[in-house]
């Protein structure tokens, strides 16, 4: 079946960050997200899911493990379950990326204080 970003799920995350679902099944999760510039979502791990981040546009930066990454358009980092980790727009522009999820992430988050 195809899918768009205007047909798809979409929700409001954060500080006023957008989420679509292009996939949302048991086994497999695929949304496209847009954070506006100098947003961040909250430190956090997964206990089984294994999640893919890929920059579509802007410039992101995701801390894992203590260290930060920089990911530019067509640039990802895949994130193992347990692995503490935070998405980051530190740029004066929007960022929009996928993140793919497999199993899916809802309910598996648990935040780091």
């Amino acid at each position: 079946m195809k899918i768009s970003k205007q047909e798809a799920e979409h929700y409001i995350w954060g500080d006023q960050c957008d989420g679509w679902h292009l996939v949302k099944k048991g086994d497999l999760s695929v949304i496209h997200e847009r954070m506006p510039a100098n947003t961040s979502e909250v430190k956090h791990y997964h206990q089984h899911s294994r999640q893919f981040f890929f920059v579509l546009s802007g410039t992101a930066t995701i801390e894992m493990e203590g260290e930060e990454i920089v990911l530019h358009p067509q640039e990802g980092v895949e994130v193992a379950p347990l692995v503490p980790h935070q998405m980051f727009n530190k740029s004066s522009e929007d960022m929009e990326f996928l993140v793919i999820s497999q199993p899916i992430s809802k309910g598996d988050r648990i935040i780091v204080e």
